[in-house]
């Protein structure tokens, strides 16, 4: 409990200390990356994201350059039940994606974003051959409900190499564990690096713990996660490398 004090009372200081530099970043023009089309030679492809503190400017930052036919995204941000319906409202008018607030057991789409409500975790399951969400309201992990832990994890469980995996900024450790379980099945991770990052956090933690494969600025992830998912492979060019 008094870790959890702690941390709230990191995230009041942050928000007064907040650097107008990293605030002002979506100012810069879009980039509008090139359609998939059939380039892409599976359609099992998924990308699983996790953020906190600063995560819904990185996660516009992100979302707003992906084409619409982009493999469905998966996303766990940290955020009070009564906002998240209207987040993802509001990313869906500026997206080429489609983005909604996730349902229980709905078919996972290329195309479509699934932001996490703020009342439950968001978990990703198998059945036959598609992938389903599934919300459960089982206790807070780390603190957080929805947890990026339980969102990463149910990941590296069902779909491992299939899987991209993404850390933004945010405060705590969240998702750090399950990150590093999705690279030991076969998936490729990215963090956004500390000065892009609100706070540098869960980037940090889950490099710290070996999960990441790239650190890179904010404006970079979106390109860098299309290349891999497009080149088949673990993409050993560009970026910073965390191992």
């Amino acid at each position: 409990m008094n870790a959890y004090a702690e941390e709230i009372a990191d995230k009041i200081r942050v928000a007064k200390r907040s650097h107008p530099a990293r605030r002002s970043l979506t100012a810069l023009p879009v980039q509008n990356l090139p359609a998939i089309g059939n380039r892409l030679s599976t359609t099992e492809k998924l990308i699983m994201v996790g953020a906190s503190t600063g995560g819904t400017e990185a996660l516009k930052e992100f979302l707003m350059p992906m084409p619409a036919d982009t493999p469905a995204i998966l996303v766990a941000q940290h955020m009070p039940e009564a906002f998240t319906k209207s987040f993802a409202a509001r990313l869906d008018g500026l997206c080429k994606m489609t983005v909604k607030e996730a349902e229980h057991n709905e078919r996972v789409l290329p195309g479509h974003v699934y932001i996490a409500p703020g009342h439950s975790h968001l978990l990703l399951k198998r059945s036959g051959t598609n992938y389903l969400t599934e919300l459960s309201q089982s206790s807070p992990v780390n603190h957080h409900r929805p947890s990026v832990e339980v969102l990463f994890r149910s990941a590296a469980q069902t779909a491992g190499p299939n899987v991209v995996g993404v850390m933004l900024t945010g405060m705590g450790k969240d998702g750090a564990v399950g990150m590093l379980e999705m690279r030991q099945s076969g998936a490729y991770n990215f963090a956004q690096d500390e000065a892009t990052s609100v706070v540098f956090g869960m980037p940090k933690e889950a490099i710290a713990v070996g999960a990441v494969d790239e650190v890179l600025p904010i404006r970079e992830i979106a390109p860098r996660v299309l290349a891999h998912i497009l080149s088949g492979q673990r993409v050993d060019k560009g970026g910073s490398h965390a191992n």
